[in-house]
């Protein structure tokens, strides 16, 4: 019998828009806060049908385990300025009561040997329907934007090879995604001046340098 998979789909629908929504206000409360917003932005997915079938095929998951085997069926991508922000949005997302971390794995500190970095964790999640409560699993990645831009590319060019890179392809990568960590780490080494620009010009300010009667430099802030 053919399956509804716009009905087995729904619940997982509804997670990645609850979830979306539930960052959305993480990020809202750190800038009421007047404080560096840790989260850039988020994207969110539910994973097509024809890459479930292949990924159960692959994986020998049979139809009635999908709901607790497959993990990424409801996934979304949260984007970070800086590879700090990413362990806090970790710490954030471990405190909550609304969801339950149950896998992580830190390709961050620990990345795969293509180059691969990010920062995976699988939560549950619970959520309301007309038929009572369901606990759904959610993969969650976390990455700062050199990071995804990086791990685009490479989803492209796998797409393209089907996994199979050939060796100057290869090689190439790794070199890429080193020089996107060594970014991610230039930036972190000014992650406060970066901030304090970020802050001024969110709130209308430009600096000033000048000459203090000490001879030390200093700066006056003056609203545009």
């Amino acid at each position: 019998m053919e399956k509804n998979w716009e009905s087995i789909l729904a619940p997982y629908e509804q997670v990645v828009t609850e979830l979306k929504v539930k960052l959305r206000g993480i990020r809202k409360e750190f800038r009421e806060k007047n404080e560096h917003i840790p989260i850039e932005f988020v994207t969110g997915r539910v994973k097509p049908v024809d890459s479930i079938l292949a990924k159960s095929r692959l994986r020998n998951i049979p139809f009635d385990r999908l709901e607790s085997e497959m993990s990424d069926i409801a996934g979304l991508r949260i984007m970070c300025q800086f590879v700090e922000d990413i362990y806090e949005v970790v710490k954030i997302l471990r405190s909550r009561k609304d969801m339950k971390v149950i896998v992580e794995r830190d390709y961050v500190t620990n990345s795969k040997q293509s180059g691969y970095r990010s920062y995976h964790l699988v939560i549950e999640y619970p959520i309301q329907l007309v038929e009572g409560p369901r606990n759904l699993l959610v993969e969650i990645q976390i990455r700062t934007l050199a990071m995804n831009f990086w791990a685009t590319i490479e989803h492209s060019l796998n797409y393209k090879y089907q996994g199979d890179f050939p060796e100057e392809i290869s090689n190439r990568l790794i070199r890429a995604a080193e020089a996107a960590y060594r970014l991610d780490e230039e930036m972190s080494s000014i992650r406060e001046e970066i901030q304090e620009a970020q802050h001024l010009f969110s709130h209308g300010k430009r600096v000033e340098h000048s000459v203090s009667t000490n001879g030390k430099p200093r700066k006056e802030m003056h609203d545009d």
